[in-house]
């Protein structure tokens, strides 16, 4: 098994190396989503989705996706295909965020 990896590893050219990172990277993210949203559940003792959640799920996605068409694996371009998801989350957090604020700012303001 160890000898297979050897070969297998010194078989790859330095493209194959950069695909195998990009790949692993994005695993990496989209794996690292999951303790994030298991800490911050964890604090409030309640189920949450916390933003950093579906921004690592964004980059993740967008790292795994052309890893999955350069290696033509349909089920992973399948599975990618919630980077819309994602960013749809994303825009309407921001856009929360944005209502919010100009709410809190306009009740700051003095009355004329």
């Amino acid at each position: 098994m160890v000898e297979s990896i050897r070969t297998w590893w010194s078989a790859l050219s330095a493209g194959d190396l950069i695909w195998l990172a990009i790949g692993l990277g994005g695993q990496v993210m989209f794996t690292a989503r999951r303790f994030f949203q298991w800490n911050a559940s964890e604090a409030r003792k309640q189920s949450t989705m916390p933003v950093r959640f579906w921004h690592l799920s964004f980059v993740g996605g967008l790292m795994l996706l052309p890893y999955g068409v350069r290696k033509m694996d349909p089920v992973i371009i399948l599975g990618e295909f919630g980077v819309l998801i994602y960013a749809r989350n994303i825009f309407l957090i921001r856009r929360q965020r944005i209502v919010h604020n100009a709410a809190t700012q306009g009740a700051l303001q003095p009355a004329e």
